[in-house]
């Protein structure tokens, strides 16, 4: 039968294994693994065992060659029914959030009836590799017929070929790291380093407070002995922050440091979206609704912010959805620094950067920060790249099913993008249209 209309994605539930730091808990843990956990985790929950889901999609920013099916082999590692296809793709810190836009916008059209969102990353399990010449000769000794052939494949072989090369976070036209971009935005648009300190600060006292009071208990499953992220600090305090040394740069207008950066972390996450006829169909409440989503970028390479792509994106958004950046109740913008979450709200309060880069006739204006990432975020319970956007879904639907309303998603990638998105809880989105995804 032909869909006429759009139909409603519906954010059934989700769940995460602890982040923990890079090098710490999950030293011995692939991506795979993780991914595994995750998914097994919200197999449990929702009682998915044998069930056929329509897609599972996701991926993770560092990977190796041999996880090029890495959606599909985490698949097989659940009781999921073997039927379920698995979709790898990345879109390096959007790219759950990402996956959980097309799932939704596969639903709403009636394509697909449910579908998964799944990310897991690990820089723990960092894939190193060789210099080209010395690739070349271990190829050509591979496909040796002869002992003598494959010994000669070596012949000149210098000890600088067997230097690796490990990953590099830097971006590839810029050669800078995100830190060292994002140290850059905050002298654009003067964050100061006591403003990044407080929103660290605040972000580990509401991620702390989130754990104490149970909040987390439905959203996280332990994993490899572990219970909770390993990144938040219960005792953090002002005093101690402030004493840290610059991270990125070290001269005197310098601000960035480890405190309010989030840390290389291990970890993965994964949503479950489905149509409301299936929900009912498995007897799961809906928590809330994907009604929008945008995803954008910037000439970073030419003078652009990396990070403020979400700027972008939010404008775009809201301007389709109909609604004002103050229409909503809770805001959940990714923590990759401080800064960045600053500049970005200092860019929507500007004049100027509105008119000349968003071609708007009025700043979109300031929020209500009281709204804005209330159980803490990424500064506090780290940042597994491909995890964190169905990390902020979950959250974000259970403050909905909770509250009720109506909130706001903003994820900043590496390469100068941006990933956004709206979620209704079932009583605003009674009256909102349908997934609209651009």
């Amino acid at each position: 039968m032909q869909q006429s209309s759009l139909r409603k994605a519906a954010v059934i539930g989700a769940v995460r294994i602890p982040f923990c730091r890079s090098n710490t808990l999950y030293a011995d843990q692939s991506n795979l693994d993780m991914m595994s956990a995750a998914l097994n985790g919200l197999v449990e929950k929702y009682n998915l065992a044998g069930l056929h889901i329509d897609e599972v999609t996701g991926g993770a920013v560092v990977s190796h060659s041999r996880d090029w099916n890495l959606a599909r082999e985490a698949v097989l590692n659940t009781k999921l029914a073997p039927s379920t296809p698995g979709v790898t793709m990345q879109q390096a810190c959007g790219t759950s959030l990402q996956a959980a836009g097309a799932i939704a916008a596969k639903i709403a059209s009636g394509e697909i009836e449910c579908g998964i969102a799944v990310g897991s990353d690990t820089t723990s399990d960092a894939p190193i590799v060789f210099r080209q010449k010395f690739a070349k000769r271990l190829v050509e000794a591979q496909n040796a017929k002869t002992l003598g052939t494959r010994l000669g494949a070596f012949k000149g072989l210098s000890l600088a070929e067997l230097a690796p090369m490990p990953p590099s976070t830097g971006e590839p036209r810029t050669g800078l790291s995100m830190g060292q971009h994002t140290e850059l935005m905050a002298q654009d648009w003067g964050i100061t380093r006591q403003e990044q300190d407080q929103l660290a600060y605040e972000s580990h006292h509401k991620a702390a407070a989130a754990y104490r009071e149970g909040w987390m208990d439905d959203l996280v499953v332990p994993f490899a002995g572990v219970y909770r992220d390993n990144n938040l600090r219960d005792d953090i305090s002002l005093e101690k922050i402030a004493t840290l040394r610059t991270a990125f740069d070290k001269s005197e207008r310098a601000t960035l440091t480890a405190a309010n950066s989030t840390p290389l972390t291990d970890g993965a996450a994964c949503v479950l979206i489905a149509s409301e006829e299936w929900a009912a169909k498995h007897g799961l409440p809906v928590l809330a609704y994907i009604t929008h989503t945008q995803n954008s970028a910037v000439d970073f390479v030419h003078g652009e912010g990396l990070l403020m792509a979400p700027t972008v994106a939010v404008a775009r958004m809201i301007e389709r959805a109909g609604l004002t950046l103050q229409d909503f109740d809770f805001y959940e913008i990714h923590e990759a620094f401080a800064a960045q979450v600053l500049a970005t709200l200092k860019a929507w309060e500007d004049p100027v950067y509105c008119k000349e880069k968003l071609g708007l006739d009025k700043p979109l204006g300031s929020i209500d920060r009281s709204k804005l990432n209330v159980k803490g975020s990424s500064l506090a319970v780290g940042h597994p790249f491909a995890a964190t956007g169905a990390r902020i879904i979950g959250n974000l639907a259970k403050l909905l099913s909770v509250h009720g309303g109506r909130g706001l998603i903003s994820v900043c990638t590496a390469g100068g993008m941006g990933v956004t998105a709206i979620l209704e809880g079932t009583k605003a989105a009674q009256s909102t249209m349908p997934i609209a995804a651009e």
